[in-house]
């Protein structure tokens, strides 16, 4: 039953969004630029909501709150996606809306697997944790080829699941997109790894934004980024794990 929900999506970190922001000739000042305090404040209150509708939709899973927060986080995304400046009210309807699918995804997958969600948040973090590190130390550059390489492979990654949930309606399944053999749990692993990769560029919209004095409201935008990459992260480890203890 939870398969059929698992979209795998990155709608936000667009380099070339990004990069028209920062490359505006307006000059702002101190109080109206983002700054790496601001960015991270906006990330954690994105995530704070999150967690509240979460919380809400955990203890009352049904297919209304799925298919609500679903939608409504998609819709917000898009939103922000083509016109960032909304994204201080889009980044905030998001995280509400999200967390309604989270909430209830993850109490589907837990009625099957004891101890999944804990598991899958740990990972979840972790990797973050990780891949900061492997910022930080340099030990992989985000150049232009890099962030071209991960978002190609992100957008063939949404490809796939695209026509999974096509099939899923007009009778077919991708192979071993679902399947719990060693092909389909190798399928899982790179799709985290490609997961994983987006929150370097995530990493560095952070930095880029605040060494180019971009406007405030891209706070809420790369804050929205970086939440849209965990949520997705979150999800393929739920999937990854489950697929394990059904091997």
């Amino acid at each position: 039953m939870a398969n059929r929900f698992m979209k795998s999506r990155n709608p936000v970190m667009n380099a070339d969004v990004l990069d028209s922001k920062l490359e505006s000739p307006v000059v702002l000042h101190d109080s109206e630029v983002m700054t790496m305090d601001g960015a991270v404040n906006k990330s954690l209150l994105l995530f704070g909501i999150l967690m509240c509708t979460t919380f809400v939709s955990y203890l009352m899973p049904s297919s209304l709150l799925l298919w609500t927060g679903l939608i409504g986080g998609l819709i917000a995304v898009l939103v922000a996606s083509f016109k960032p400046h909304t994204s201080p009210v889009a980044a905030p309807v998001y995280a509400a809306f999200e967390g309604l699918f989270v909430g209830t995804i993850s109490a589907i997958y837990a009625a099957q697997f004891d101890g999944i969600v804990f598991q899958a948040v740990s990972l979840t973090f972790g990797t973050l944790g990780a891949m900061l590190l492997i910022y930080k130390s340099g030990l992989i550059q985000v150049t232009e080829k890099f962030k071209m390489g991960v978002l190609m492979a992100t957008g063939a990654v949404m490809f796939v699941y695209l026509i999974s949930i096509i099939g899923h309606f007009v009778g077919f399944q991708v192979p071993y997109l679902h399947e719990s053999g060693p092909i389909g749990i190798g399928v899982s692993v790179v799709i985290l790894g490609i997961a994983a990769l987006n929150l370097l560029i995530d990493f560095d919209a952070f930095e880029k934004g605040v060494a180019a004095r971009a406007p405030k409201y891209m706070e809420w935008f790369v804050g929205l980024g970086l939440l849209v990459t965990l949520v997705w992260l979150y999800i393929e480890f739920l999937r990854l794990l489950s697929k394990l203890q059904r091997d």
